[in-house]
C-alpha cells in the first residue's frame, strides 16, 4: 500500500495513544513523563505484526527526537533488536521511509538512519526497492530525488547471498522497480503538457529514465526481472500497462534526445521477455557439411521414409548450426544434384532422380510451413535465394543435365512454382538465366541419347500414373480379371515398374502400392469352376504379383511390405512367405526349418508333376500350396542327382518345367538353394549352384505364358540378388560381368585382406580431405557398422576426430561424424553417452585427449547426438531403416543406472519431487524449497528409457566432476558441453537434455568463468518450475 497520503499530515505517536489501542501491557510511556537513554522495552513480542511496526516506528521517532546519530541509533536498535528476528522480518526499510516522507520534504536525519542501514547491510536491497516502489506521489519532486539518491547508493551491485527465497525476493523488488520507474516517466511525461512546469519537471523526468537505463543496461539485472516476470505473471501486467502509457505520452516530450532515450528504454524493457532468443550471427563459411552428407544419406538409403521425421531432423541441424535459410536451402539442392550425378546406373538412378524431383520439393513446402521463432523475410524469397547462388555452380548444372540428358533445373523450378516454392516472376527469372548459361554448355549428347527419354521427365509422369494404379487394383476384378492383367503386363515392361516404385516410394505411397499387390496375390488363392484362359490369367495374376512383392522388398525392404500383426485377420501368404522363406542381407534360413517341409504327400505329387514330360496343367492348380512344397521338391530332386538316380538332362528338365510357367516357383526354388548351400562345405557346393543356374537361364520355348520375357527380367534381378553372397563366396559369378555396369550396385565395398579398422580410417580420411560423404562412403560406413558394431565403430570415429589438432578441421570432423551417425543415431548416441564419454571422463589417463580444440569438438558432437536423438525418439520418429537395427541390450543401460520400483532412486526424487520428498540442494537452508512444489508442476520423466537414463547418469556424471574440486581438460570439456547445450537450445525456452541436470548442479557451473553469465544460468535452468526459477534466481543474484 501506499504511505504518501495517508502519513503526510500525522503526527507523532505517543505512549497513551498505544495504551488505548492495544492495553498497557509491555507499553513504554514515552513523551515528557519519561525520557530515556535508550530503546528498552520498545519492542515487545506481540502476537499481531502490526504491533511490531508501530513499536519499530515509535523508537524511530524516540531517536529522531533525541537526535541520534546514524551510528548511535544503529547501536542501539541492534541492542534491543527481538532475538532471532531480523530487519526485514520488522519491515525496517519501509519504516524508515514512511517516517521520512511524511513532510513536503524528506527529513534528513531519518534518511540518515537508512543510508547507514543500508551500508551496514542491516537491511536487504530488496526490501529498499520494495519501500520505494510504494511511494507514489510524483509530485513531491525532492522525496523522489532522495529515493532516487537511495537506490544509487547499491544499484550498481545488486546482488544476494542468501538464500533462495531471497534471492526471489530480489527479483520481485526489481520488477516493483521497474514498474515503479516506468509510471514516474508517465507522470512526468503527462506533466509537460503544462509549459509553466516545463524545466523542473523534464529533469525529473531524466532523472528517472537514467536510474531506469542504469538498472536495465545490466544482462544481470534484466535476468531476474525475467525471473520475476515468470514468477509473477500479474505483476509483468503492470509493466505493460505502464509501457502503454508511457508510450502515449511520448509526444508531450519535446527534447529530441530525451524522448529518444525513453523510445530506447521502452525497447530495452519490452525486451525483456525475448532475452533468450538466439541471435543468429552470419555463418563464416558457407557450405555446410552436415546437411549436404544428410541429404545422400537420406536419398541413398531413406527413400520410403516418412516426410516429416526429415524435415524435423533437417530443421534440427539447421538451429543446431544457426544456418540462415538461404544457405540451408542451396545445401539441400548442391547435395541433390550431387547424388545425382553420382548414383549408379539403373534403379539407383531412378531412386536419386524421385528423390530430388517429388521428395525435396515437398520437404521444402513443409519446411515453409514448419513454425519459425524470428522470421526474417518470407521462405519463397529464401528459396529464390538458393536457386539465385545455385545459378552460380554451373559446372555442378552442367554435369547433372549431361547425365540426366535434360534441363534439370527448369524441371526443378516449375516444380517448386506448382507448390508455391516460387513466384511467376522469380521463375521465369531463373529459367532464362539457366537458359542463357545453357548455351555456353558442353554438348555431348549423341543421337543415341538424344532418342533416350529423361528420367526426370519420366518420374515425374509416373508420380500420377502411381494413383491411377492404385485405383485400378482396387477396383473389383473378380468378374473379368483379363482387364487388370493388361495393366500389369505394361508396368513390367522396360524401366516401367522401376520408374513407378520410384515415385511411390518418393510420395509414400509405396506401402499402400504393396499392400494392394498383397491382396492381388491373395486374390488367386478363391478357385471356383474355371477353363483354361481363367487358370492362364490366375497363374499370371499370382505370378506377376509374387514378383512384383519380391523386387520391391529387394529394392527398398521388407518394412514396406510388413504390415502390423492383427490377431482377427490371416496373416497373408507372401508376407508369412517373406518371413521364413526369403533370404535377404543379415537374415540366415534354417533350409530344415518346418517351413520347407509340407505334407509329404504334396511333395511327391508336385515332384511327378516335374518329372514328367506333359506339360504342365494350370486348372484347379493351388499356386500358394505349390510354392510352399517347391523347396522340398527341389531336395528330392538334389538328393536323386547326388546319388546318381537322376541325370543332368532330368535334373534340366525338371529345373525347366519349374521356370516355363510360372517365375515364383523358380524364386521359390532358389530361395531355399541358397540357404542349404550356406550350410555346405565349398567343395560340395556344385550341384546345387548349377541347379541355381539352370533355373536363372531363360526359356526359349513357344509354350510359355503371356509376358514371359518381362516376367523372367525381374526374375533374374530377384535371383542374382539371392545368389549374390553364396556366389561371391566361391569366386564364382552368375552371368558375365558387363563393363561399367554393376550387377548390384554398393557391394563388395570392403578391401580384400585388409583389416577393418584400417579400412575405417582410410575411408574416413579420404571423406575428410574430400569435405563431404558421397553414397559409396555411406554404403561402406554401414558395412562396417554392421561387421564391427555399434561400439566398434563410434570408439574408432571418436578416435579419429580426437587426433584432430586443427580447430577448423576438428569442426569440419564434427560434422561429418554427425551425419555418419546418423546411420543409426538412437544406438550410437546410447553408445558414445553411455561408455565412451564416461570413460574419458572418469579415468585421468585420458583427461589429455579432452583438451582443445579436439575436447570442444567431442562435446559439440556429443550434444548434436543427444539433442537429435532425444527429439526423434521423444516424437517416435526413428526411421524404418534404424528400427530395423535394435542390437543393444537394453539392460546394458538399465545396469548404468539401477533403479529400485520400491524406493525411487535419489535421481529420480531429483528430477520429479513433490511435496512429500525432499531434494537435497546446495546449502541445508534450501532443502525446504521443494516442499511447496506439488507433482503437477515437474516433469513426469521416464527412467527407464534407455536413452533418458543415459542422460540422466551422464549428467551425474558431470556434476560429481564438477563437484570434486579438480580442475582440468575433463573440467574444460564440461564447460564446452554445457555451452554446446545453451547454444543449441531453442529459442525462449530450456534445452530438452538439460531437463536431466540435477538443480545442485548450477551452484557448481556458475563457478567456471565462461558459463558465469546471467544468459547462461537462464538457459540451463527449467524457468517453468518454482524450484529452477529459485535456483536460477539463487546463482544469478550471486554473480
Amino acid at each position: 500500500m501506499s504511505y504518501t497520503a495517508a502519513n503526510r499530515h500525522s503526527r507523532p505517536i505517543r505512549g497513551r495513544d498505544l495504551t488505548d489501542q492495544y492495553g498497557s501491557v509491555g507499553v513504554l510511556r514515552i513523551g515528557n513523563e519519561q525520557k530515556p537513554d535508550s530503546f528498552t522495552g520498545i519492542f515487545c513480542v506481540y502476537k499481531t505484526g502490526r504491533m511490531k511496526v508501530v513499536n519499530l516506528k515509535q523508537a524511530i521517532l524516540q531517536a529522531w527526537k533525541e537526535r541520534w546519530s546514524d551510528y548511535q541509533w544503529a547501536i542501539n536498535i541492534k541492542k534491543n533488536c527481538p532475538k532471532g528476528a531480523t530487519w526485514d522480518y520488522l519491515n525496517l526499510a519501509e519504516a524508515l521511509l514512511e517516517q521520512a516522507m511524511i513532510g513536503p520534504s524528506p527529513n534528513p536525519l531519518i534518511l540518515s538512519y537508512l543510508k547507514y542501514a543500508i551500508s551496514s547491510q542491516m537491511v536487504s536491497y530488496s526490501s529498499v526497492l520494495t519501500a520505494i516502489s510504494k511511494f507514489d506521489d510524483f509530485s513531491r519532486e525532492l522525496c523522489i530525488k532522495s529515493l532516487l539518491e537511495i537506490m544509487d547508493m547499491f544499484s550498481n551491485r545488486l546482488s544476494c547471498h542468501g538464500k533462495a527465497e531471497e534471492c526471489i525476493g530480489l527479483c520481485r523488488a526489481m520488477l516493483c522497480t521497474v514498474v515503479w520507474l516506468l509510471q514516474g516517466c508517465a507522470w512526468y511525461c503527462e506533466r509537460l503538457r503544462e509549459s509553466s512546469a516545463l524545466p523542473a519537471v523534464e529533469n525529473s523526468l531524466r532523472a528517472c529514465l537514467e536510474r531506469m537505463t542504469n538498472l536495465l543496461h545490466s544482462t544481470k539485472n534484466r535476468a531476474l526481472v525475467h525471473i520475476a516476470r515468470l514468477e509473477e505473471q500479474a505483476s509483468w501486467t503492470n509493466v505493460e500497462q505502464a509501457l502503454l502509457k508511457l508510450s502515449e505520452n511520448l509526444n508531450a516530450v519535446t527534447n529530441e534526445t530525451l524522448r529518444e532515450n525513453l523510445e530506447e528504454c521502452v525497447s530495452l524493457v519490452k525486451s525483456i521477455p525475448q532475452m533468450l532468443c538466439l541471435q543468429c550471427d552470419p555463418p563464416v563459411h558457407t557450405s555446410f557439411p552436415s546437411v549436404h552428407a544428410f541429404i545422400m544419406l537420406e536419398g541413398t538409403m531413406n527413400l520410403t521414409g516418412e516426410t516429416q521425421p526429415l524435415v524435423e531432423q533437417l530443421m534440427m541441424i539447421k538451429r543446431m548450426q544457426r544456418i540462415p535459410a538461404p544457405l540451408f536451402v542451396l545445401e539441400i539442392w548442391k547435395a541433390c544434384f550431387t547424388g545425382l550425378i553420382e548414383s549408379p546406373e539403373g534403379n539407383e538412378e531412378l531412386k536419386w532422380t524421385a528423390f530430388t524431383f517429388l521428395k525435396i520439393p515437398q520437404v521444402l513446402l513443409r519446411l515453409k510451413k514448419y513454425p519459425q521463432g524470428e522470421k526474417t523475410q518470407d521462405f519463397t524469397e529464401d528459396v529464390n535465394v538458393a536457386f539465385e547462388n545455385l545459378l552460380n555452380l554451373t559446372p555442378l548444372l552442367d554435369k547433372a543435365d549431361q547425365r540426366c540428358n535434360c534441363d534439370c533445373l527448369s524441371l526443378l523450378l516449375q516444380e517448386c512454382n506448382k507448390l508455391g516454392l516460387l513466384s511467376e516472376a522469380n521463375t521465369a527469372n531463373l529459367t532464362e538465366k539457366r537458359s542463357e548459361d545453357r548455351e555456353h554448355a558442353p554438348r555431348l549428347r549423341t543421337t543415341e541419347s538424344a532418342a533416350i527419354q529423361p528420367n526426370p521427365g519420366l518420374i515425374l509422369r509416373a508420380e500420377p500414373t502411381v494413383t491411377n494404379i492404385l485405383k485400378t487394383v482396387d477396383a473389383d476384378h473378380s468378374k473379368s480379371p483379363e482387364g487388370l492383367l493388361g495393366v500389369l503386363g505394361h508396368m513390367l515392361s522396360g524401366k516401367s515398374l522401376d520408374l513407378l516404385l520410384a515415385a511411390a516410394a518418393a510420395t509414400g505411397k509405396l506401402k499402400s502400392f504393396a499392400r494392394k499387390f498383397i491382396k492381388l496375390n491373395e486374390f488367386p488363392k478363391h478357385i471356383s469352376g474355371e477353363g483354361s484362359k481363367s487358370a492362364s490369367v490366375r497363374a499370371l495374376l499370382f505370378d506377376i504379383s509374387f514378383l512384383m512383392l519380391c523386387h520391391v522388398v529387394q529394392t527398398y525392404g521388407s518394412e514396406v511390405i510388413l504390415s502390423d500383426p492383427s490377431p482377427s485377420s490371416e496373416t497373408p501368404f507372401f508376407e508369412t512367405w517373406l518371413q521364413t522363406c526369403m533370404p535377404e542381407e543379415g537374415k540366415t534360413l534354417n533350409p530344415d526349418h518346418p517351413c520347407f517341409r509340407p505334407e509329404s504327400g504334396k511333395v511327391e505329387s508336385l515332384v511327378a508333376l516335374l518329372n514328367s514330360s506333359s506339360e504342365m496343367k494350370l486348372v484347379q492348380m493351388k499356386w500358394h500350396e505349390i510354392c510352399l512344397s517347391t523347396p522340398a521338391a527341389i531336395l528330392e530332386v538334389l538328393n536323386a542327382w547326388e546319388n546318381g538316380v537322376l541325370s543332368v538332362e532330368a535334373v534340366q528338365k525338371i529345373t525347366d518345367n519349374i521356370k516355363g510357367k510360372v517365375c515364383s516357383m523358380a524364386i521359390c526354388a532358389v530361395a531355399w538353394l541358397v540357404a542349404h548351400v550356406r550350410m555346405l562345405g565349398l567343395d560340395e557346393r556344385e550341384k546345387p549352384q548349377t541347379m541355381i543356374r539352370q533355373l536363372m537361364t531363360p526359356m526359349s520355348g513357344e509354350n510359355t505364358l503371356q509376358f514371359y520375357h518381362e516376367r523372367v527380367v525381374i526374375m533374374s534381378s530377384i535371383l542374382e540378388h539371392m545368389c549374390a553372397d553364396v556366389f561371391q563366396q566361391t569366386g564364382l559369378s552368375l552371368r558375365p560381368a558387363v563393363e561399367g555396369q554393376e550387377i548390384i550396385p554398393y557391394r563388395n565395398l570392403l578391401p580384400a585382406r585388409q583389416p577393418i579398422r584400417q579400412a575405417l580410417q582410410t575411408q574416413f580420411r579420404e571423406v575428410l580431405e574430400k569435405g563431404w560423404v558421397d553414397s559409396h562412403a555411406f554404403h561402406l560406413f554401414e558395412n562396417l557398422l554392421h561387421m564391427g558394431g555399434v561400439f566398434w565403430f563410434t570408439n574408432n570415429l571418436v578416435k579419429e576426430l580426437l587426433k584432430e589438432t586443427r580447430k577448423e578441421w576438428a569442426s569440419r570432423v564434427v560434422e561429418l561424424l554427425y551425419s555418419i551417425f546418423c546411420l543409426d543415431t538412437q544406438q550410437i548416441t546410447l553408445t558414445l553417452l553411455g561408455h565412451i564419454l564416461p570413460r574419458l571422463l572418469t579415468d585421468p589417463a585420458h583427461w589429455h585427449s579432452l583438451v582443445d580444440p579436439p575436447g570442444r569438438a567431442l562435446a559439440k558432437l556429443s550434444v548434436w547426438c543427444a539433442l537429435s536423438s532425444y527429439s526423434s525418439h521423444h516424437k517416435g520418429q526413428a526411421s524404418a531403416r534404424q528400427r530395423k537395427r535394435q542390437r543393444e541390450d537394453i539392460e546394458d543401460y538399465s545396469s548404468l543406472f539401477p533403479l529400485d520400483d520400491t524406493q525411487p532412486s535419489k535421481l529420480m526424487r531429483l528430477l520429479s519431487s513433490n511435496e512429500d520428498e525432499t531434494v537435497m540442494l546446495s546449502s541445508p537452508g534450501d532443502r525446504s524449497m521443494s516442499s511447496s512444489l506439488s507433482a503437477s508442476q515437474l516433469h513426469t520423466v521416464n527412467m527407464r528409457d534407455p536413452l533418458n537414463r543415459v542422460l540422466a547418469n551422464l549428467f551425474l556424471l558431470i556434476s560429481s566432476l564438477l563437484g570434486s574440486k579438480t580442475a582440468g581438460p575433463h573440467t574444460q570439456f564440461v564447460q564446452s558441453f554445457i555451452e554446446e547445450c545453451v547454444e543449441c537450445s531453442e529459442q525462449g525456452s530450456r534445452g530438452s537434455i538439460l531437463q536431466f541436470m540435477p538443480f545442485t548442479m548450477i551452484s557448481e557451473l556458475v563457478k567456471l568463468q565462461a558459463l558465469a553469465k546471467p544468459k547462461t544460468v537462464l538457459s540451463i535452468t527449467d524457468l517453468s518450475l518454482p524450484l529452477g526459477r529459485r535456483m536460477a534466481a539463487k546463482a544469478i543474484a550471486t554473480l
